[in-house]
């Protein structure tokens, strides 16, 4: 059984009313729904929640991987609102020091060749007003509070992670029609995930 993880109801929200015509629809922040073929949970904002809630996943539901799906911020001009990726590498970016990082760098597989692959840093925090990007934000492509968390702690239990995010914005750029913006990658990835919901199945 493959599970497929979102931050946010509103992230899931377009999966969860197509799948089987609506089967999991209703799932909240902190619940999970399974059938004999996807686990399907919303983990909340930010690294504890994603780790605590992917810990007692996988402590309490036998998966064979799971599927971090998601919003995103791009980090530089190459990527563009609305873009898919997959994440080929993903790192913790809140801490200060840039030598012995507590936490590794982490490659992951990416399953989907029509994706851009990406580097993703994982932050619950940045310099509000900053006029420039920091060390983790420069080396990486996009960035979010949630997918090292889940990747880290899937890792641990010796469950293959993948994360796909959809690009809702960029660092330090004002977009006046964001919740449409928002809505709009929500929608599309729930797309993608029906559409690959066969390739899902296998992971």
């Amino acid at each position: 059984m493959t599970g497929i993880v979102f931050s946010t109801v509103e992230e899931a929200q377009p999966f969860l009313a197509t799948y089987e015509r609506g089967r999991f629809d209703g799932l909240g922040e902190g619940e999970t729904f399974h059938d004999n073929r996807f686990l399907v949970s919303i983990l909340g904002i930010g690294k504890i929640k994603a780790a605590l809630r992917t810990e007692r996943l996988l402590n309490s539901h036998d998966v064979t991987s799971l599927i971090h799906a998601g919003t995103c911020t791009a980090l530089n001009d190459n990527l563009k609102v609305g873009d898919l990726v997959s994440v080929a590498q993903v790192f913790e970016g809140d801490r200060i020091e840039l030598s012995a990082p507590t936490y590794p760098r982490m490659p992951l597989s990416v399953p989907f060749e029509t994706l851009k692959e990406v580097t993703l840093v994982t932050q619950d925090h940045t310099v509000q007003g900053a006029t420039e990007l920091s060390y983790w934000q420069r080396i990486a492509d996009i960035s979010d509070m949630t997918g090292y968390a889940v990747a880290y702690v899937s890792a641990t239990h010796g469950k293959l992670c993948q994360i796909v995010k959809v690009v809702t914005g960029h660092m330090g750029v004002e977009d006046p029609n964001f919740r449409k913006t928002l809505a709009a990658g929500h929608k599309a990835l729930g797309t993608f995930l029906t559409g690959k919901i066969d390739v899902l199945q296998t992971l």
